[in-house]
């Protein structure tokens, strides 16, 4: 009998279930809508609105959807259930909610209902404004070593941010959260069962999102209690739970959710993995030294080495983070795909074709019309949600190919600035490769980003690279491979010759003077963050 590993891909709107062989061969996807979507303007039954900056989702979504996008990948694919071996879980991040002792999320309670932070937070939740700068500036004050694998700042989206907002704005809630964590492993906690104490926490969602490490545990009690009496107790008490690699072992599927899923009890499930991070084994990046770009509405960029170097301006460094026994490295760029859109939305254009065409036509460079592409603020390296974007050098005779081109140069910018920041860390990069949907539907941009770095870029064929990712965790899981490694090479494509993006020489020239540009205007708008990490 064929050996066939789900994946399980949870997004901000909705869960793609894929099913896939030893081989790596798609035999069967499906995606399935969450009913409440994200709720940002008023709880589900009710009129009041939510306060302002909320992003909330409903855990029931979760599992609802999941069992149908299962059932219906099983359908299309023609299997028998019991060809399935293993599940693999990926999961938008820092999304997370507060449960009872045995995973009963209070928003299920009916006290709790109405109260906006019984509900899980999605990522975007940006409600924790406060709580953040105040949990950097004591850090900060406090010279605390934990800031040092996060590039020296504290995400407003993660986790122990979330937590103390509700500490503070909601204490009865707080007080009723037996236990605090990302929505992954609540997924995984209810595929596997068990009590609290042995709930799954994927070294992934705890390493980026909520300051915990291999070597020092999570941030020393005193810190905590310097932010907040009730944080450092509910750090103590409230993230009980076994830390495991995404590839490992969480558990086995449990009876109920087996029956739920159509699929058979006992199967292994893998540790939960951040949905962008998913990407890496997805495309077959198994070693170190291979910079994974998941290019959508914002972009996401991992990397995996031997070594742990500490890099001003870094999302985050994490041992085991991504895949086991090396160290996973973060960084990003807030606004890449909406960027372009909203571009699109301003200039009134219906399509960006005509942008494109546009842009085509001239020359690297736009004919010095430049950009700084901070437009949601700037994630890697100076990790500012308030930092602005801006053009520049603009005349009567620009125009939206003007517009079009220098944002495509700035983000092709940002990246080359990410780059030169790791390997001045002292991290290796070898091969670039790009993933998700931006790539494949804008192959000049690939060329701009190659032409600014001057080096090539590869286009992995995956199309849907997270959920291929999660289920060949789920293949590592079951033990079908010696390796992890080897898993990965059986299931993940080679990219073909002819997807591979070369620069072009007389281009990559012409951008040094455009690059140099970008980082005048980097210390312009942030002067102090920027030569931080010159």
């Amino acid at each position: 009998m064929t050996a066939v590993a789900l994946g399980l891909d949870f997004g901000t709107e909705s869960v793609r279930a894929l099913l896939a062989d030893a081989a790596g061969t798609e035999r069967g996807t499906a995606e399935a809508a969450y009913e409440h979507g994200q709720i940002l303007r008023s709880l589900p039954g009710s009129d009041r609105p939510l306060p302002p900056r909320f992003a909330l989702q409903c855990p029931r979504d979760w599992l609802d959807a999941a069992a149908v996008a299962v059932r219906a990948a099983l359908a299309e694919a023609g299997l028998d259930p019991r060809e399935v071996v293993g599940v693999g879980v990926d999961f938008t991040s820092c999304t997370m909610l507060p449960t009872t002792a045995d995973g009963t999320p209070l928003c299920e309670l009916p006290r709790f209902a109405d109260q906006p932070h019984a509900w899980p937070k999605l990522w975007k939740h940006h409600g924790a404004v406060e709580q953040t700068a105040r949990m950097n500036r004591i850090a900060t004050e406090r010279d605390e070593p934990f800031l040092k694998r996060y590039g020296g700042i504290i995400g407003l989206e993660w986790l122990q941010p979330k937590m103390l907002e509700a500490i503070e704005d909601a204490p009865e809630v707080a007080a009723a959260a037996d236990v605090w964590l990302e929505g992954g492993d609540w997924f995984v906690w209810q595929l596997v069962g068990g009590p609290a104490e042995e709930l799954p926490r994927s070294t992934c969602q705890a390493g980026y999102k909520a300051l915990w490490s291999a070597t020092e545990g999570y941030p020393s009690d005193a810190y905590f209690a310097a932010v907040h009496p009730g944080l450092a107790e509910a750090v103590r008490t409230k993230l009980p739970g076994r830390k495991l690699a995404p590839g490992q072992v969480a558990g086995r599927l449990t009876e109920q959710r087996a029956a739920a899923l159509g699929l058979p009890a006992g199967i292994a499930v893998s540790a939960a993995v951040i949905d962008a991070h998913a990407a890496v084994p997805g495309v077959g990046a198994a070693g170190p030294g291979a910079l994974v770009m998941v290019m959508g509405t914002s972009s996401c960029h991992m990397l995996n080495a031997t070594e742990e170097r500490f890099v001003p301006g870094l999302a985050g460094v994490v041992e085991g983070g991504i895949l086991p026994d090396l160290f996973g490295y973060e960084t990003g760029q807030a606004a890449v795909g909406d960027a372009f859109d909203w571009l699109r939305t301003l200039l009134g254009q219906d399509s960006f074709e005509a942008m494109a065409a546009a842009a085509a036509e001239l020359p690297p460079g736009a004919e010095g019309v430049r950009c700084l592409d901070w437009f949601n603020g700037c994630r890697t390296p100076l990790m500012d949600g308030a930092l602005r974007g801006t053009f520049s050098g603009l005349s009567l005779h620009a125009g939206p190919g003007h517009l079009y081109r220098a944002l495509s140069e700035a983000s092709a910018c940002g990246l080359r600035w990410i780059v030169e920041l790791l390997r001045e860390g002292g991290v290796p990069i070898d091969r670039l490769i790009a993933a998700g949907g931006l790539p494949h539907h804008n192959r000049a941009l690939v060329q701009v980003y190659a032409d600014v770095l001057g080096e090539p870029i590869d286009v992995h064929p995956a199309r849907q690279a997270p959920a291929l990712g999660a289920a060949i965790l789920g293949m590592v899981a079951a033990g079908r491979f010696d390796t992890v490694a080897a898993t990965i090479e059986a299931m993940a494509a080679p990219v073909p010759a002819e997807a591979r993006v070369e620069p072009d020489p007389h281009a990559a020239a012409l951008y040094q003077s455009v690059y140099a540009d970008y980082r005048r205007l980097a210390e312009t708008f942030a002067p102090t963050a920027a030569r931080q990490t010159s």
